[in-house]
């Protein structure tokens, strides 16, 4: 096994050195986040860091790019205070993917790349309607990343559209039978396989298989 030192990464050349450390942290989820702004045009990106806060309430967060490189999103999370995050269905990588492109301000990434708005009484952001699994969210807190100039954003989930045939008796939603992709890096999309769920993890008491 190779041992890479920050001097050796700083060294190398700069996508080479993008994709190393864009895959270091693993698989992660791939999800659309659609937002919308005061002049009612949508904006659909995706992102690839949203991560779980807390259940009850329940918070769900993603960072966001410096405003320079990514501003839409954010500007209009800012303006509405609300927003949709959209699970990606295998069939959907291309599409998703190409969101990341930069299009201009007046032009909705939904038209441009071939997905449907779905527009709701429960957001003012639309969902996207090819998603089995998405909800809506409202904004809680921006905080910003001095380091890097990012941004981290806090949501509240205000309601949840899924297929019924993917939800277990016991709650858990079953991502895998709805097709939902992964991503590593930031540009590589993958399949799930689930291996096991197990029992709640206790000192004294062996965990055991539930599925």
């Amino acid at each position: 096994m190779a041992f890479y030192s920050l001097s050796d990464i700083q060294s190398w050349e700069r996508f080479y050195r993008g994709n190393f450390i864009n895959s270091l942290s693993g698989f992660k989820s791939a999800s659309l986040i659609a937002t919308v702004n005061k002049a009612g045009i949508s904006n659909l990106t995706i992102f690839s860091n949203i991560v779980h806060i807390g259940a009850d309430p329940a918070l769900i967060g993603f960072v966001n790019r410096p405003k320079e490189a990514a501003p839409h999103t954010l500007s209009n999370i800012e303006a509405t205070g609300q927003y949709t995050i959209n699970l990606i269905p295998a069939n959907l990588i291309e599409q998703a993917h190409q969101t990341s492109a930069k299009y201009a301000e007046e032009e909705s990434e939904f038209k441009a790349v071939g997905l449907t708005e779905e527009f709701t009484e429960y957001c003012k952001a639309p969902f996207v309607f090819e998603s089995p699994v998405k909800y809506s969210m409202e904004l809680k807190e921006i905080i910003p990343i001095q380091f890097n100039n990012t941004f981290f954003v806090i949501g509240a989930v205000t309601g949840v559209f899924a297929d019924e045939q993917i939800l277990s008796a016991d709650g858990f939603l079953d991502l895998e039978k709805a097709n939902i992709i992964t991503s590593l890096g930031i540009d590589g999309y993958y399949a799930t396989e689930k291996l096991a769920r197990f029992s709640y993890a206790k000192p004294d008491k062996p965990v055991c298989r539930i599925d």
